[in-house]
């Protein structure tokens, strides 16, 4: 027997009858396609993973994901679109650590950063590579730290805009080897990647998904990685830690998120089947050439891992002195 119309009513002006509809719409979700929104431009480190697991997820799903990226502000115009999305399932976020990164950067933002959304699923972890043009001569990491000390103020680095990962690995790496450098933000990692490999920047660090090609052409020298091991793509690099700063570790994480008022049910199952996904034999070997590792946790561990890195990432902006825009 349904539920009476004039009930029914009721409890749609209540918010309530979301809770009645849950099981039944997760038992037939997705019934339809699934817009998956990536708030940066195409070939973006995080777009490349999105797309590797998306291609799994919608057979897994039996429903085509549609994927739409939304550059721009940061990448505040797309998660802003997912804010204002119905919630239900069909329309998600992929986002990264610079989810974290804006709501520090920013003054105003179009939503609220931890209670618009739900963390849904981490999908993996790709360490920063702190890089320079061969024409620099830099051989190690030292030698760059040596160059930044002898002359406080006259090193640069790049990055892809105020609060981009690539900001705010660099910052958390000059903080703990103390020295002074001048931030030079580009309008993407393409700008500021050129910028690089022209020898008119002296230091990047960018994610080792968008840097392994370049290090094995040999446009850019690898001088240390920001995880806590080596990664196997780069086993002759030594770590931050190894060097002397493990305060400087930073990892470029990426993961999925829906609007808040999501059903359970629903971001159960987007969970189960992204972790799934993630645990294919080709999606992992896909991953694993873009240096891109899974990142296994359960959906509260997830959503506590994001809410600490917002905290931890506010901190370091505290600390290196960046201002919000």
């Amino acid at each position: 027997m349904g539920i009476p119309r004039r009930t029914f009513a009721f409890l749609a002006a209540t918010g309530l009858a979301g809770l009645l509809a849950g099981p039944a719409a997760a038992q037939s979700y997705p019934s339809r396609n699934v817009t998956a929104i990536i708030p940066f431009a195409a070939g973006n480190a995080n777009d490349v993973t999105a797309r590797i697991v998306f291609e799994q997820l919608q057979k897994q799903l039996g429903q085509p994901i549609v994927i739409e990226s939304k550059p721009g502000a940061g990448g505040t115009l797309g998660v802003a679109q997912v804010a204002r999305a119905t919630p239900d399932g069909y329309t998600v976020l992929f986002h990264s650590a610079t989810f974290s990164a804006s709501y520090v950067t920013h003054k105003t933002l179009p939503y609220d950063t931890l209670g618009d959304f739900i963390a849904v699923s981490a999908v993996g972890i790709s360490p920063s590579v702190l890089v320079a043009s061969p024409k620099k001569g830099y051989k190690t990491a030292a030698e760059l730290v040596a160059a930044a000390k002898a002359r406080p103020g006259e090193l640069n680095f790049a990055s892809a805009g105020i609060g981009a990962a690539s900001h705010l690995s660099a910052e958390k790496f000059r903080v703990a080897a103390d020295f002074k450098a001048q931030h030079i933000p580009f309008r993407g990692p393409v700008d500021a990647l050129a910028e690089v490999m022209a020898g008119r920047i002296d230091f990047y660090f960018l994610p080792l998904a968008a840097a392994i090609g370049h290090i094995r052409s040999g446009n850019v020298t690898p001088l240390a990685v920001s995880s806590a091991k080596r990664v196997p793509q780069l086993p002759d690099v030594p770590t931050t830690a190894e060097i002397g700063y493990p305060a400087a570790a930073y990892d470029f994480w990426n993961g999925l998120f829906v609007p808040v008022k999501t059903p359970p049910d629903i971001v159960a199952k987007l969970y189960q089947e992204t972790q799934k996904a993630i645990a294919d034999p080709g999606v992992k070997e896909k991953l694993d050439k873009v240096g891109v590792q899974p990142l296994v946790m359960s959906q509260p561990e997830f959503q506590k891992y994001f809410e600490a890195d917002v905290k931890a990432t506010d901190e370091l902006a505290k600390k290196a002195g960046i201002e919000k825009q």
